[in-house]
């Protein structure tokens, strides 16, 4: 082994397990020539310990698949993260992780580990999923020192995109309730996901009545949709 990649392993301090899981993991799905209907789509949320990508950590993390067009009730992955001294902020009283529950966790590298195995050979999906991008990635670098690779697709981008006459709706609850989807529990990591995954849904077969077929078709759309959005609000 090279001498610098042993010292790089040596400083994550992982255990022999842990890394022969790291090396295991599988590729990341490029947006490609792959059907839509072909894809498999991890939709996935996180709560966190406050907003700050560079200083706030995961506490939980929520996950549903969608396959073949259709959610996998079956395959759905939820965790509550160890994080050392966590204490009580404003955010426990939006999703209510209490820092006993935190105590009681999984230690973070084994809880992202089990998350990116379950993900796959995927596209993550989230709703203003820059957010959940940055602070996964930050997550898989400073526990296992592993760079995420995987693309995300955002749903408050492709909401208005395929639906602008809603495109004045921001927020979750906003597209939740243009689409009647029921969230059985606002602000927690899986029902947020499973919510999400049915919102994708719709919107996946919106894209389809545009002839939107592939990631790369979508991938498209979505590169015009931000240049037309930005030189509209560039004219303001």
């Amino acid at each position: 082994m090279n001498p610098l990649a042993w010292l790089h392993k040596r400083r994550r301090g992982l255990t022999a397990h842990q890394q022969a899981r790291l090396d295991a993991l599988p590729q990341a799905q490029p947006l490609d020539s792959t059907l839509l209907s072909d894809c498999r789509f991890v939709v996935m949320d996180l709560e966190t310990s406050g907003l700050n990508v560079n200083r706030d950590r995961i506490l939980s993390v929520g996950a549903v698949v969608i396959e073949n067009g259709l959610i996998d009730l079956g395959s759905q992955y939820e965790c509550t993260l160890y994080q050392e001294n966590h204490r009580v902020t404003e955010s426990v009283l939006i999703h209510g992780i209490a820092p006993s529950a935190v105590a009681e966790g999984v230690a973070a590298a084994d809880a992202l580990l089990d998350f990116m195995d379950f993900a796959g050979q995927c596209v993550f999906i989230a709703f203003h999923a820059a957010f959940d991008h940055r602070m996964l990635q930050r997550g898989l670098r400073d526990e296992l020192g592993h760079r995420l690779r995987h693309r995300f697709l955002d749903v408050a981008e492709l909401a208005p995109m395929l639906c602008p006459q809603g495109s004045r709706r921001q927020s979750l609850d906003d597209w939740q309730q243009h689409f009647k989807v029921v969230n059985q529990q606002r602000h927690h990591a899986a029902a947020d996901a499973l919510a999400t995954a049915e919102l994708m849904l719709i919107l996946l077969s919106l894209a389809r009545r545009e002839k939107l077929l592939t990631l790369a078709d979508l991938e498209s759309r979505l590169r015009h949709w931000r240049r037309l959005r930005q030189a509209r609000i560039g004219s303001m």
